[in-house]
């Protein structure tokens, strides 16, 4: 597998506050990478900082073989890095279909062409009996999915999730992560943050974990779940004790 993305002593600083401290993280394509930490730990800092959001104070970051460190959030989605958000942005006086069409219209011109990507991608969530729904009037659950065809019209090759799981019941999260592996299957490498850990942990083929903006453990879900440190930071004493019982 070729690496897709690099990242390199990424820093975010904000005055005196270090968010994000000295991160290296290498993401190869087709995997699932999960990042996790507690609230406050970076990770939405990091996705930020990696998409051009918010600029790196310090460190360098490399996507499909090219230095995208000081690139704009255009500029890296056209390259093929697309992002979700934890709170969804959907328009919500526009219809579904209209709201894809904004995303496909990173790769066309014509209002027929985003038009048919945008059909494809509402199909490929299984939205489409909601294809010309107003989206304010569509349950969050619908409306993450909606974001993650917005995000898959722009054709990328490298997904970020922002907690895309919450919020949803029990069967919308299954059905999501049924959806995430279906992206996975079509190509589309992705780093997804998320607090719903049995999801996260059946998604991940490797599990990065940040706290107070430093990279504290790397590895796959059964080497995290066992780590001491991440346990203490994050998981806490109850999980050591379910998994024990378990």
């Amino acid at each position: 597998m070729a690496t897709l993305l690099k990242a390199r002593n990424v820093t975010k600083k904000f005055a005196g506050l270090t968010a994000v401290d000295s991160v290296n993280l290498d993401i190869e394509e087709g995997e699932i990478v999960g990042l996790i930490g507690p609230n406050g730990a970076g990770k939405t800092t990091f996705f930020n900082s990696i998409t051009g959001f918010y600029p790196a104070t310090f460190g360098s970051v490399e996507f499909d073989n090219h230095d995208i460190t000081k690139r704009s959030t255009f500029q890296n989605c056209k390259a093929g890095m697309a992002r979700t958000f934890q709170i969804v942005q959907p328009f919500g006086q526009l219809t579904s279909l209209e709201n894809v069409m904004v995303g496909a219209f990173n790769r066309e011109s014509s209002y027929s062409a985003a038009e048919k990507i945008a059909r494809e991608m509402i199909q490929f969530v299984g939205m489409e009996d909601k294809i010309n729904s107003i989206v304010a009037d569509l349950t969050i659950g619908d409306q993450r999915k909606l974001e993650m065809a917005r995000a898959l019209a722009t054709k990328p090759k490298l997904l970020l999730l922002d907690e895309v799981m919450a919020g949803l019941t029990p069967t919308e999260i299954e059905e999501c992560v049924e959806l995430v592996l279906k992206i996975r299957n079509s190509g589309v490498t992705i780093l997804m943050i998320e607090h719903i850990m049995a999801a996260l942990m059946k998604l991940s083929d490797r599990v990065v974990v940040l706290d107070h903006g430093k990279l504290i453990a790397e590895g796959t879900p059964q080497d995290i779940t066992k780590n001491e440190r991440v346990i203490e930071s994050y998981l806490g004493s109850a999980y050591k004790k379910d998994k024990k019982d378990d």
